[in-house]
């Protein structure tokens, strides 16, 4: 089973840990990718603030992630499942998972990211600010960048298992799975079920979708579940008192829909 997360847009301090070390990152295919994207970076930290801050989209009180970013390559480092935080990854609590269930996050999560295209969460990197919806100088926006590299790297990645799709629509511009890929591919989409005037009412709402997509992997994790397949994801969900609704394609080369409801966290 391969988990495809979202980052989180807020990030943890730098940590105590030696400078990033581009080439000890995993999927080599992405190095020069990589290196594309942290040298504009830089760059354009390291020089007019007010325009850094522009692009990345930071408002006056985050500008000090300007100065954050230009001192990437000395920064120290800390493994990416401490350097993301908010709704989504403390709802999965990497820290608190049981020994068996961490080895299996380290094997399965890989993290999408603006700035290092995909991370697993045992890799240490600095703390960064750069989404995929930047558009930087030289490179343009980051989601349609990295769909030639992300296209080479990740079915190898993918394996003959299930590819569990849990990241928002900024990231899935990165990397769309195709042909057989894209088959055993299940897209997560989760959904807040109210009563109004007695007729139910369904609708996306952030804080939900986000806390129950990192329960909804740390409760895989700690299962020991590994569904093979979008059919098996759906009876395994089910079966951890999951309310859960699937579309199957319509024809070959289509991923799976997989709702999951929820009416309070």
């Amino acid at each position: 089973m391969l988990v495809l997360l979202p980052p989180s847009e807020g990030k943890a301090p730098a940590g105590s840990g030696d400078p990033l070390d581009p080439g000890a990152l995993s999927l080599p295919g992405l190095g020069e990718a990589r290196a594309a994207v942290l040298d504009a970076l830089v760059s354009l930290c390291s020089g007019d603030v007010e325009k850094a801050a522009e692009v990345l989209g930071l408002s006056k009180g985050l500008h000090g992630e300007v100065a954050k970013n230009a001192g990437l390559r000395e920064a120290g480092t800390r493994p990416a499942g401490e350097i993301y935080t908010g709704v989504l990854y403390d709802a999965l609590g990497l820290a608190t998972l049981p020994v068996a269930a961490r080895r299996r996050a380290e094997r399965s999560l890989l993290v999408f990211s603006g700035l290092w295209g995909a991370v697993r969460i045992d890799e240490r990197i600095p703390s960064y600010r750069c989404s995929m919806g930047v558009k930087l100088p030289g490179l343009g926006a980051l989601g349609p960048f990295w769909r030639a590299p992300m296209g080479e790297v990740l079915p190898e990645v993918a394996g003959g298992g299930l590819v569990l799709d849990l990241r928002s629509a900024a990231y899935a511009t990165a990397w769309k799975p195709k042909g057989e890929v894209a088959e055993r591919t299940a897209s997560v989409r989760v959904l807040q079920s109210k009563i109004v005037d007695g007729v139910e009412k369904r609708s996306v709402v952030s804080h939900f979708n986000k806390a129950t997509k990192g329960r909804l992997v740390r409760d895989l994790l700690v299962a020991g579940a590994e569904p093979s397949g979008p059919e098996e994801l759906v009876e395994t969900l089910r079966g951890l008192g999951y309310t859960v609704e699937a579309a199957a394609p319509g024809k070959p080369g289509q991923g799976w829909g997989v709702d999951v409801v929820v009416s309070e966290l």
